[in-house]
Formats: C-alpha cells, sequence, structure tokens
C-alpha cells in the first residue's frame, strides 16, 4: 500500500468525523495488517506501516483531518448546512485521538516509570495544556514555540513532574479533550487549523518523552525468505519492496531532466536546477533521512586532507547504524548475508545485530588514505559524500546529497545521459525516474559521469552495496529492477579497498531502460 493508499484510508476514517469503539479495533486491525509484507507485486513498496514511519504515519493523519474542519456555510454530503460546525470540529478532534491512538498500539510501546513524581498530577497537566493552546492575540489561533515544546518536554520528564506509566493514555486523550475547549467559537478554519497543528505538537512531545518505538521485526513471506540459492537479482527487487521510505516522484519530489547531452560534451545543457521541489518534511519525519543528512558535513571534500572524526561525529555515526538497522532493507541485507554464509576479515558475518553493525562501520565508516598517508577517506565519503581528487569529482553517488548540495548553489546540472544500450525501445528520460545518469560540476569541478537512484532511501542503497561487497567478488553485478511499469538493467560496480576490508566505491551503472 502507498502513501496515497494511508492517507486514502484517513479520509475514509474522517469522512463522518466519528470513530465507533468497533471501528477503532478495525482501524487498529488494518493498520496491524499493512505492516505484513506481500509478495505479489515486487514493485511496489511494502510493508506500508513501520515503526521507523511512525512520525510521518501521525503527521499525515492531522493533516488530512484539517481537511475536514468545518466552518460556517459548509454543507454535508446530502447539501445541507451543518447545524453546528462547532461539534462537528470536537467530533473531528474525537476521531484523529483514534486514529493517533491506534497508530501508537501499533508503532510504540511506552517508556514511562511505574511510578510518576511526586508532584505530577491531572491538574497541573491540563492547566499547561491550556497554558500552551491559549493565545495572546484574539485573532490568533494557537502557536506553540520551540521553549514551550522545551518547556513541556522538561516537565513530562522531571524526577518530581513526570508521569506514571497508568496515566500514559490519560495524557493523550487529555491533549485533544482541552485541545477541543479552544476550537473556535466562530468556526474560523484558519484558527482552527492552527490549533489543531498545536495538538500535533503536544502530541509529539507526549510521544517522544514517554513512549518508543517498537523494534522491528522482518517477517518475510516463505518466497521471500533468503536462501543460499537467492541470488542477486531477486535479493535486489526484494530490497526495492522493502523500501518503505522511498519517495514518490511528483509528490515527495520533482525533478527536471531538462535536455540529453554526451558525457564528452562539456556544454551545458540545463540551464535550471536538477530538483525544483522536495518535501522537507520528509528529513523531519523519516529518521534514516534525518540521520543520514547529519553524517554529510563531517568530512572534507579534498583528498589529502586528514579527516577528523570528533566525538559528536562518532555518536552520529553510531546512531546512524542504529536507525538503519530498525528497517527493513537493511534486515534483509543481513539475513540475506547469513544464507549466503558471507565472511569478513576471514570469519563468518555475525548473527547478532551488534555485531553485524561493527562489520557496516569498518566497511563503510572506517578512515582510510587514498592519497598515500594521511587518513582522508572512507567508504561512506567516497560513494554518498563525494571527494574533490586531481581536479575531477570522485564518487557522489547519492541523490540527497545533490540535492542539498544544489540548493546551496554548490551544484551546476548539465544534462542527463542516456543509458549505455541506447536505441529506440529505451523508455523516455522524465521526472518519475529512479535512477538517473547525469552531467555536473561541484563547486566548479567536473564530473562527467554519474549514476544516481533518484528518491530511494538511504537503507536501500547501503543494504544493496553492501550485499554486493560482502557476496560477490566480482567488480561487476548485473541486475534488471523493475521499478513498476518500467524495467532498469543496472550494473553494481564494486571495488574493494585495503585487501577487502573497506569499500573503495560502489555505484550503478545504467544499461538499459525500457517500458513493461
Amino acid at each position: 500500500m502507498s502513501d496515497t493508499a494511508i492517507e486514502e484510508l484517513y479520509r475514509q476514517t474522517f469522512s463522518d468525523r466519528l470513530v465507533t469503539p468497533e471501528e477503532s479495533d478495525d482501524l487498529i486491525a488494518t493498520l496491524q495488517s499493512l505492516q505484513q509484507i506481500q509478495d505479489e507485486d515486487l514493485s511496489s513498496p511494502s510493508p506500508a506501516i513501520t515503526p521507523d514511519r511512525f512520525v510521518w504515519l501521525r503527521a499525515a493523519a492531522f493533516r488530512i483531518a484539517c481537511e475536514y474542519l468545518v466552518q460556517e456555510g459548509d454543507v454535508n454530503s446530502d447539501g445541507e448546512e451543518f447545524e453546528d460546525p462547532r461539534e462537528e470540529n470536537v467530533r473531528l478532534l474525537k476521531s484523529v485521538n483514534a486514529v493517533v491512538h491506534a497508530l501508537e498500539t501499533t508503532c510504540l510501546l511506552p517508556s514511562l516509570p511505574e511510578e510518576g513524581g511526586e508532584e505530577f498530577s491531572e491538574d497541573a497537566v491540563e492547566e499547561l495544556f491550556k497554558t500552551l493552546y491559549e493565545t495572546e492575540e484574539e485573532w490568533d489561533g494557537p502557536e506553540i514555540t520551540v521553549e514551550e515544546s522545551k518547556d513541556l518536554t522538561e516537565f513530562l520528564t522531571g524526577e518530581t513532574t513526570r508521569p506514571p506509566l497508568e496515566m500514559l493514555v490519560w495524557l493523550r486523550t487529555a491533549a485533544f479533550r482541552i485541545g477541543s475547549e479552544y476550537l473556535d467559537e466562530n468556526n474560523d478554519k484558519e484558527k482552527n487549523l492552527s490549533l489543531l497543528r498545536s495538538i500535533n505538537v503536544v502530541v509529539h512531545v507526549l510521544e517522544n518523552t514517554c513512549m518508543k518505538t517498537k523494534p522491528y521485526e522482518l517477517q518475510l513471506p516463505e518466497s521471500l525468505i533468503p536462501t543460499p540459492e537467492t541470488d542477486f537479482q531477486a535479493a535486489a527487487q526484494t530490497l526495492w519492496k522493502l523500501d518503505s521510505n522511498r519517495l514518490q516522484p511528483q509528490k515527495d519530489y520533482i525533478i527536471d531532466v531538462q535536455n540529453y547531452k554526451h558525457p564528452c560534451h562539456k556544454e551545458d545543457c540545463a540551464s535550471d536546477p536538477l530538483f525544483t521541489h522536495v518535501d522537507p518534511a520528509v528529513f523531519d519525519s523519516r529518521p534514516t533521512f534525518r540521520a543520514f543528512r547529519l553524517l554529510l558535513d563531517n568530512y572534507s571534500r579534498h583528498c589529502g586532507e586528514e579527516e577528523e572524526v570528533t566525538e559528536e561525529e562518532s555518536e552520529e555515526n553510531r546512531h546512524f547504524l542504529d536507525v538503519i538497522m530498525e528497517t527493513g532493507p537493511m534486515k534483509y541485507c543481513h539475513q540475506y548475508c547469513l544464507a549466503k554464509e558471507a565472511t569478513y576479515g576471514g570469519e563468518s558475518i555475525p548473527e547478532e545485530e551488534e555485531g553485524f553493525k561493527e562489520v557496516l562501520r569498518s566497511i563503510w565508516l572506517e578512515l582510510y588514505s587514498r592519497s598515500g598517508g594521511k587518513m582522508d577517506s572512507s567508504g561512506f565519503e567516497h560513494v554518498f559524500v563525494g571527494e574533490v581528487k586531481n581536479d575531477k569529482v570522485s564518487g557522489f553517488h547519492n541523490w540527497i546529497q545533490f540535492y542539498l548540495e544544489e540548493t546551496k548553489g554548490n551544484i551546476d546540472y548539465r544534462g542527463y545521459i542516456k543509458p549505455r544500450s541506447c536505441d529506440d525501445s529505451m523508455a523516455e528520460t522524465n521526472g518519475d525516474d529512479h535512477v538517473l545518469t547525469l552531467q555536473f560540476a561541484w563547486n566548479g569541478v567536473e564530473k562527467f559521469v554519474g549514476t544516481s537512484f533518484i528518491g530511494v532511501s538511504p537503507e536501500f542503497e547501503l543494504a544493496l552495496y553492501t550485499i554486493v561487497f560482502l557476496t560477490t567478488e566480482e567488480e561487476d553485478s548485473d541486475f534488471s529492477l523493475d521499478v513498476g511499469g518500467e524495467v532498469f538493467d543496472l550494473k553494481v560496480k564494486c571495488y574493494r579497498y585495503n585487501d577487502g576490508k573497506n569499500i573503495g566505491s560502489c555505484y550503478v551503472e545504467a544499461m538499459a531502460h525500457y517500458e513493461v
């Protein structure tokens, strides 16, 4: 099920602004069923709901609910004006609370202690919520500041004020109940939109301080469980299916590929940037995107300049490995490597995830010298961040880094390059493509040919390249990727460093692209 289908599920739930206890139970069952992996269509992402996507799932529920706020003069499905618009909005808030409860039941676990602080009281909580929802000016809707969010966090985590476990559900329900008291008396939609955004902030803080995500368990249908006989082609397609964090073109991002060019020609065939839009919420609501982004400024792009890893950067590295291992692609990567009896450093791949994280850290994040002496590079830096060596861009195969550098004015996109096996049967290159070969300049330094996946999650690429590194000995690994309506014939190029200890480079080449 796609993000669009989940949004439609929310619309069906909010359409009558009423969720009965039976409907609430049905909703929980539906959400839990969406955690299952379907094997019918290998080109569509599955599962639709995973714990790491919780922030997006909850924020989307609030966003869709805003469509159903009622103001004076609005009519119902029968074409008649609502008799009491404010009561309809109260019912809507109760429905959102039911959806959030279903999401929390599906994706989260309590983290509160059994005993609360000695100064905790329901009255204190309700007074705090009222303070957050109150507005200073009559014409304003509520807007919770960063400082107010910090105050709420301190209250919920304070030694004397923290809530006990038994009050967990009450806390969230109270956030909605108190919030409903601040619905605008004249049913001003803008003010009520502001109120819903404020309730979302309060619920977000409650979840961050009082709950934790459930450990993700990858439960594959028998047909997708990796075995010693599972080939790389099947593994790559399964990774694509498991990439539930992949973005949707034309919705989460928009690219303008503009004009084709030959890789040997230096002229600029694209007057505009490649990316015209990327939803900024992506970097807040998807933990792996957020953790990945934090790593990108930890490196000097020039080979020969020694890298220094600070304590903060080491923690960012650890956090990145933690969050990607809570995703389907990386759990499958681990299972596939075990099924293939892969080895690293002469030893079998560890069955425990902590041990596998250490292998990943060594392969990708361990520093080594690319210029003869100084510790100036790593597999991660080369592949995902990019480097400059001998006045040429080296590596730099990641779309997120490309987008972020382009927004800073550091990238000049020059145009796209057609796949190598180009003939009349090839599909047209356009903004829906998830693989793009392109030419660009980075801070004035040329990259004549580079291929990147577009819109995929960091965990998809890391899993794909890790599988190649650990389970093959070849430089080239060919596969065809069905992305839904189109197929890309791709070749993963993998170069090892330090006698096979580290990734020197790893990227895809597009050999062909055709419609199916």
